[in-house]
Order: C-alpha cells, then structure tokens, then sequence
C-alpha cells in the first residue's frame, strides 16, 4: 500500500531523526534516499556523520534529482530533504515556475510506486521577506513544493524543537 509521511520544520527541529526513527518503526531495513549535492569538506563531513549514525541496517542511496531512477516497491524510504532536492533543479535555471513543474512531476513518477514515503522537508517561509530576488524566488519555490507534497500526504508532521505535531 502506497503511503506518503511529510516532515516538516525549521533547521534543527528533529525532522531527519524523527523520520529515521519513524522509518525504523515501520521496517528493519529502512531505505535513505539522500539528495544533497555535496558542495564543501565541511558539507562532506556531515554527510558522513549522518551516514554513521544511521548504521549498516540502513541501504543508502544518493540522488540529487531523479528519484524515479529507483525502484523502491515494498520499501520505506526516507527522502532527506526536498530543500536540496529542489535546490539541484533550481541552480539549472533560476526559473519557478519551471522548476516547480520539473518537480512536481518527478514527485508524482517517484511516489506511484507501492511503498511508504517519509518526505523530510524545510518550512523556510516562516522568517522575513528576504532582501534577495532569488532567497524570494526559492521560498516561494518550496513553499509551494511543500503545499503540493502535503495535499497528496497522508500524514504531515510539524517539527518544533523536537517535538513532533500531527498536522495532518
């Protein structure tokens, strides 16, 4: 049975640990689809130390942008987090609307698969209105992204510092 958790909160809320913990409920071994695009040695190191803290029962893909490429039926499977995921659509070209598209459609490829679905995402709209044309332009990206990713959840849980709510 197809089944799609989005996870949402600030920086540092709990959301990964939360989603990992709850992807371990759910299977022994859990898949974590990372779509980060390491850009640094720092980014690198927290890569790794995720990595380690996750452990061997874990199968660990990398895929910055089409998650569709894998074949996960059956499977529970952290996506961690559609802000990088769509940031790799967005640095091809600057364009929402585009890219909102792109995404959206890739959403829809990846999750009619058979399989449970833990999206981990940022709330990013919740601050100021940034002074920077493209910080705009990305929220309103991921706002939106994240609007069409809980309309088709069957479940949105809101981080806060630590401490998860039931949206939805």
């Amino acid at each position: 049975m197809r089944r799609i958790i989005l996870i949402i909160g600030g920086q540092r809320s709990g959301k990964s640990q939360h989603a990992e913990q709850l992807a371990l409920q759910l299977a022994e071994n859990p898949v974590y689809l990372a779509t980060a695009h390491v850009w640094d040695e720092e980014f690198r190191q927290r890569v790794l130390r995720h990595q380690e803290r996750r452990g061997p029962q874990w199968t660990n893909i990398e895929e910055e942008k089409f998650l569709s490429r894998h074949e996960l039926t059956g499977r529970v499977i952290v996506i961690d987090c559609v802000t990088l995921w769509l940031t790799n659509f967005f640095f091809e070209n600057n364009e929402v609307e585009q890219t909102l598209e792109q995404a959206k459609a890739e959403f829809d490829r990846f999750t009619s698969q058979e399989a449970t679905f833990i999206f981990v995402t940022n709330e990013i709209g919740s601050g100021g209105v940034s002074e920077n044309a493209i910080q705009r332009k990305f929220t309103d990206l991921e706002g939106w992204m994240n609007q069409y990713i809980a309309a088709k959840a069957d479940e949105v849980i809101l981080m806060v510092s630590g401490i998860p709510l039931k949206v939805k």
